[in-house]
């Protein structure tokens, strides 16, 4: 096990760079030493905003002996390669969500990270919020009773600019729509307290966005495994943006987050402690309801100081490849059925 700091290297210095860089710099066990990126302008921002030396590529940023951990922040297309270069350079890995655009990519990623003994995290960091792990806890002590209803309600807003700030960012081969790259993370807080998906109907539209062509909407219906259903309503047409809503809903309780807020928390059997899980967030956080950088690091940190922990304890970190995986396998099995106009089970 290393003493002191464990070096950070970030391959993508992009919009989400900033989160990363905020996020090492503020954990004390971390120290951010280098970052590259394909536009060696972003490079040089990043590195001017958040610390770390400027790289040429990433070839050198996974041979440097200060570097313990590679972030790859890279288009959702092509996390594949720097994943698996950075593995075999024996380096652990964070990758941002989703964790490949395909599953054959996905299972490369997660058996280079094996093979090679580093650990694999996804960036599927919303898991870390307050409220979500609140309603994990409530759903795994039995309070919820029988699971009936598992909803997410993302109604947000992108001006036609963010489609146009990056040529990936309009194009669904690259990994971008609002399935993938937005709704994501929503699908997956469903899959993780809900538990796994049996069969999904959907249908994407483009409501707002016709000089792009991809979907910014989705509706699908879920069942899960275990028996209850559950619908995602997601789309970045509806100006101005409201607050993500997830529910859980079963026989002997209901629970709500908007936002990072608990607004709902209620049970048949009603405990001491609930008075404080209601008091849960902040009206003052935003969670990116408005706008592509308008969220807070935390979420990012969180994962982060796992990652180390995770390393220092030689444990898997929290949200692991193989979990990254089962949630691309959702995002997909949603557009199959929305192309195919078909259910589809998983």
């Amino acid at each position: 096990m290393k003493a002191g700091k464990l070096g950070f290297g970030l391959i993508g210095c992009g919009l989400v760079s900033s989160f990363h860089g905020k996020a090492i710099n503020a954990i004390e066990e971390a120290q951010l030493v280098a970052a590259t990126d394909l536009a060696p302008e972003r490079v040089e921002k990043f590195v001017s905003e958040h610390g770390g030396e400027a790289v040429a590529g990433a070839d050198e940023l996974v041979r440097r002996p200060d570097v313990d951990v590679v972030n790859v922040l890279t288009p959702n297309a092509h996390h594949e390669e720097y994943v698996v270069k950075a593995a075999q350079a024996g380096k652990h890995v964070i990758v941002e969500k989703p964790i490949e655009m395909t599953l054959e990519k996905a299972d490369r990623m997660i058996a280079a990270c094996r093979n090679a003994g580093v650990k694999l995290a996804v960036c599927q960091q919303v898991r870390f919020r307050k409220a979500v792990e609140a309603m994990k806890k409530a759903i795994e002590d039995g309070r919820f009773g029988r699971l009936l209803h598992g909803d997410a309600y993302m109604k947000w807003y992108r001006p036609k600019e963010y489609y146009h700030m990056d040529p990936w960012r309009s194009s669904r081969q690259e990994g971008a729509g609002v399935v993938i790259q937005h709704a994501f993370h929503y699908l997956d807080l469903l899959y993780h307290l809900m538990g796994p998906v049996k069969s999904v109907q959907a249908r994407t539209t483009n409501l707002a966005h016709p000089d792009v062509d991809l979907e910014d909407t989705a509706i699908a219906f879920l069942t899960y495994r275990n028996g209850a259903q559950g619908v995602l309503q997601a789309s970045t047409a509806l100006f101005p943006g409201t607050p993500i809503r997830i529910e859980i809903n079963g026989e002997n309780g209901t629970a709500i987050m908007e936002g990072e807020r608990i607004t709902s928390w209620q049970f048949a059997d009603q405990q001491p402690e609930d008075e404080d899980v209601r008091s849960i967030g902040s009206d003052a956080v935003t969670t990116a309801a408005g706008g592509a950088a308008d969220f807070a690091y935390f979420e990012h940190h969180w994962l982060t100081e796992d990652m180390i922990q995770a390393i220092r304890n030689n444990r898997e970190p929290r949200i692991p490849g193989e979990e990254g995986r089962c949630s691309l396998r959702l995002a997909l099995a949603l557009y199959e059925s929305a192309d195919s106009g078909r259910e589809v089970q998983l």
